[in-house]
C-alpha cells in the first residue's frame, strides 16, 4: 500500500523530462570512435589543423585524452594544464575570493587569465604557430583562450550536480590544482565563487564561436551534437513550456515521500532534497531521436536571456535565473538546521551577492503533527539566545522551542520567509520550497546535535546570523505576515486565483489557482516557473497553437519563458472532471 499516492495509484513522476529537436535527429553522434572521427572529417572539410578543445571544469581529463592520443596518434597535444600558474602562485591571486571561510567565498571578479603564467602561454602559442605535426590539438580549460585562430572549436560541457558528485568521489580538482582528496565542502566552496564564475564567462564569450558540443556527463558515454543543432534545440526550449532534468540527494535529515511520489530507490536511507528548478545546477536534455543530450540548463539562460526571462527581469538581474523550485522531503525524517538567510546588504557586502536568498516554504504534504520554526518568541533576549547557541556547539544542547515561535502546517499552506528571518521546517512535512537563487547563503544556527552523511559536524554560522537575524519578528508578525496570508483575485469558468505570496519584502509574487476547466493565464513579459500541487496531471496549451501541448504530471516543477505570452492549464488524462491546482512563481515589476 503507498502511504504518500492517493487512491494506490502509481507514480506519473517524468525524472528524464527532454525537449525534441525535431529534423536533427543525425545531428549527435555517440561513443568516442565515432566523435573523433567527426572531429577528424570537420578539420578536414575546412581545411584546419587546430583542434580546440575547451573544457568546463570537472571533465574526466584521462578519459578525454587517452581517447583523443588513440585515434590522433600524430598529432601533437597541448595541454593547458602545463601553462597555467603555480599552484602557489595561483591560491595567492584567488585567496581573497576563496576565503578562509568553511562554507562561504566572494563572487570572483576574475576572468580566464588569472589561471595562466604569461611567458608560458606564449611560448605554447609559438610552439602552435610554427608546429608542423599533421594536426595541433590544445586540450584543457582555457583551451580556446590559448588558441582560437583557424581552428575548430569542440567545447566539453558539464553540469554543475554531476561536477559535485566527482568532488564527493574525489575523481576531480579545481582548476589549476592537484586537490581531488581535498575535502569535499571546500573544493565546492572553490568553484562555485571562482572556477564556475570563470568558466560561465569564459563560455558565453565564445559559445557563438563553438564548432561542436560534447556531453561527457556520463563517464565513457560521451556524446556529441553540432553547434548548429544544439542552438536550435534551445531555440525550442525558449519558445515554449519545459522542465529541467531534477535531481535528488540524501540528507541527515531526509524523508521518504519522494521514494514514492517521484520514484526514486526505495532501498535508499533517505532523500532530503530535490532541485527541480536551479538551472545553475540542473541540466536540460535535448533529445535528438532517441539520444538524450545533456548540456547544463543555465546555458539556455546564457543564449536566450530576453526571451527566456522577458526584458524588465533580464535587465534587473542580467543572465541569471532568479527563481528557485526545490523540495525538502522531512517525511518520517528529522527537522531542518535552524537558520537564517543574509539580508542583501550583507549579501552584497561579504560575498559579492547582488541578490539575497528570499524564500517561502509551500506545504504539498503533511503529517497531523507537521509544523514550521518560524521567528522568535516575544520577549526573546538576543544575547540570550545567541549566548546559548554558542554554548551548545560545545554542549549539544539548545532549547530551540525556549526561543523560537513554532506554527503547526498542515497541507497547502503558505509560510513566507524573508531575509532574516529565523527558521527551519520540521519534520513530518513536504515542502515546495520557493525561493530565489543564491541558494548556498544560509547561515546554520543550531543543527539538532547531529553529523552530516559524511561523518563530520556540519558547519554553523552564528557568527554570520547574528549580523542578520531580525529580532522584531516576533509571534505577533509571524501571525500576520508569514503565515497563511491568501488574497482572491480573481475568478473564472471553473477556476480561480489566489494570491498566497510572499512578502511585500521580497521580489517573488506567488499565485495559486485551483481549477477543473480551462485556466487563462499570461506572461507579461516575464518568466513563470509553476509546480502541479494537486491532481495527477494537467495540460498546458497554447491558444494560438504557438506550441505544442505540454502535460505535467503532480508535484513536477515547469518553466513558462517569458517569450511564450499568452498560455492556458487544464485538468488532463486521469484528471479530466477533477479538481487540480498550481503554484506560479514570477517577478514583480
Amino acid at each position: 500500500m503507498n502511504k504518500y499516492l492517493l487512491d494506490n495509484t502509481n507514480s506519473n513522476y517524468d525524472k528524464f523530462p527532454v525537449i525534441q529537436v525535431s529534423g536533427e535527429e543525425q545531428s549527435c553522434v555517440v561513443g568516442w570512435e565515432n566523435i573523433t572521427s567527426k572531429l577528424r572529417s570537420l578539420l578536414q572539410q575546412q581545411n584546419k589543423k587546430i583542434l580546440i578543445i575547451e573544457c568546463y571544469q570537472g571533465v574526466y581529463d584521462n578519459e578525454v585524452l587517452e581517447a583523443i592520443q588513440t585515434r590522433f596518434p600524430k598529432a601533437c597535444i597541448f595541454k593547458t594544464a602545463s601553462v597555467m600558474k603555480e599552484q602557489n602562485i595561483l591560491y595567492n591571486a584567488i585567496k581573497e575570493d576563496v576565503t578562509d571561510d568553511e562554507i562561504f567565498g566572494y563572487m570572483t571578479r576574475y576572468t580566464m587569465d588569472v589561471y595562466f603564467d604569461t611567458d608560458k602561454v606564449e611560448g605554447m602559442r609559438e610552439l602552435i604557430a610554427t608546429s608542423s605535426a599533421e594536426y595541433v590539438i590544445v586540450y584543457g580549460v582555457g583551451a580556446s583562450y590559448i588558441w582560437q585562430n583557424d581552428s575548430v572549436i569542440a567545447y566539453l560541457d558539464m553540469a554543475r550536480w554531476e561536477i559535485q558528485l566527482r568532488f564527493r568521489r574525489n575523481e576531480v580538482s579545481n582548476v589549476g590544482f592537484e586537490n581531488a582528496t581535498q575535502r569535499t565542502s571546500l573544493q565546492y566552496k572553490q568553484a562555485f565563487f571562482v572556477d564556475w564564475r570563470i568558466c560561465d564567462r569564459w563560455k558565453k564569450q565564445i559559445m557563438r564561436q563553438i564548432d561542436v558540443f560534447i556531453d561527457t556527463n556520463k563517464a565513457g558515454e560521451p556524446k556529441m551534437v553540432s553547434a548548429a543543432a544544439l542552438f536550435k534545440g534551445l531555440d525550442i526550449a525558449a519558445s515554449r513550456p519545459f522542465r529541467v532534468v531534477p535531481y535528488f540527494d540524501q540528507g541527515p535529515w531526509g524523508g521518504q515521500w519522494m521514494k514514492e511520489i517521484c520514484d526514486l530507490d526505495r532501498e535508499a536511507v533517505n532523500y532530503a532534497w530535490c532541485f527541480d528548478c536551479v538551472p545553475e545546477e540542473n541540466s536540460l536534455y535535448l533529445g535528438f531521436g532517441d539520444i538524450y543530450f545533456e548540456i547544463p540548463s543555465i546555458d539556455l539562460v546564457f543564449t536566450h536571456p530576453v526571451q527566456l526571462l522577458g526584458p524588465n527581469v533580464y535587465g534587473r538581474f542580467g543572465d541569471e535565473f532568479p527563481i528557485r523550485f526545490d523540495f525538502l522531503d522531512t517525511m518520517e525524517g528529522g527537522n531542518l538546521s535552524l537558520q537564517v538567510h543574509p539580508l542583501v546588504e550583507y549579501i552584497q557586502e561579504k560575498f559579492g551577492m547582488h541578490y539575497t536568498q528570499e524564500e517561502s516554504y509551500y506545504i504539498l504534504d503533511a503529517k497531523e503533527d507537521a509544523k514550521v520554526y518560524l521567528g522568535v518568541k516575544e520577549g526573546t533576549n538576543p544575547e540570550d539566545m545567541i549566548s546559548e547557541l554558542r554554548q551548545a556547539q560545545k554542549s549539544g544542547v539548545f532549547d530551540a522551542e525556549k526561543y523560537v515561535g513554532i506554527y503547526p502546517v498542515k497541507k497547502h499552506d503558505h509560510v513566507l520567509i524573508p531575509p532574516g528571518t529565523i527558521h527551519c521546517s520540521g519534520s513530518n512535512s513536504m515542502v515546495l520550497e520557493i525561493s530565489a537563487t543564491p541558494y548556498i547563503f544560509t547561515f546554520k544556527l543550531w543543527d539538532w546535535g547531529r553529523v552530516g552523511l559524511d561523518g563530520r559536524p556540519r558547519p554553523i554560522n552564528i557568527e554570520h546570523g547574528t549580523h542578520v537575524i531580525q529580532w522584531e519578528r516576533t509571534e505577533s508578525w509571524v501571525k500576520k505576515e508569514a503565515i497563511n496570508c491568501f488574497v482572491p483575485i480573481t475568478e473564472g469558468n471553473g477556476w480561480r486565483e489566489e494570491r498566497t505570496g510572499l512578502h511585500e519584502r521580497e521580489f517573488i509574487e506567488t499565485r495559486r489557482h485551483w481549477f477543473t476547466g480551462k485556466v487563462p493565464h499570461e506572461t507579461n513579459g516575464s518568466v513563470q516557473v509553476l509546480n502541479l500541487v494537486k491532481g495527477r496531471e494537467a495540460i498546458i496549451e497554447s491558444p494560438s497553437n504557438a506550441f505544442a501541448p505540454f502535460v505535467v504530471h503532480y508535484a513536477e516543477t515547469f518553466i513558462i519563458p517569458a517569450a511564450v505570452g499568452s498560455y492556458t492549464i487544464r485538468p488532463y488524462g486521469e484528471s479530466e472532471g477533477k479538481e487540480c491546482a498550481t503554484i506560479k512563481a514570477y517577478i514583480r515589476k
